[in-house]
């Protein structure tokens, strides 16, 4: 469903299929240890014979985010997944491979323990 050119809602069926989540997987380039590694959770929930899932869902942070007139739907999201906004089903966000952020040329660089621990111990004292 589609209102002034903003999806308000959708759906499919879902893969339920083992076989056809590693074929995906595979035409995405995705290898077998790597997706096990980031999809574990995922293909083994499939493993245990996930009946198949469709409908429709309507999306009304979208409907709010137009009747709003804000142009992004974090505008009207009242909370995220968790207070870290993780997820602990996913465990994201996770890890980015160094080589990946390469590719796009982004350098993480990431506080040594030590400070961060003096940083917390400030805070507190603070």
């Amino acid at each position: 469903m589609v209102m002034n050119g903003v999806e308000l809602g959708g759906g499919s069926i879902r893969i339920h299929d083992p076989a056809m989540q590693r074929a995906v997987f595979d035409l995405l380039g995705i290898t077998p240890e790597e997706a096990e590694q980031k999809f574990g959770f995922l293909l083994e929930a499939l493993e245990y014979g996930a009946p198949p899932h469709g409908g429709i869902a309507f999306g009304l942070d979208r409907l709010a985010t137009l009747m709003c007139g804000v142009d992004s739907i974090r505008e009207v999201i009242a909370f995220p997944k968790t207070a870290s906004a993780t997820c602990p089903l996913t465990e994201a966000p996770s890890p980015i491979p160094a080589q990946q952020l390469a590719d796009v040329h982004v350098q993480a660089v990431l506080p040594e323990e030590e400070d961060q621990h003096k940083q917390n111990e400030g805070d507190a004292n603070g």
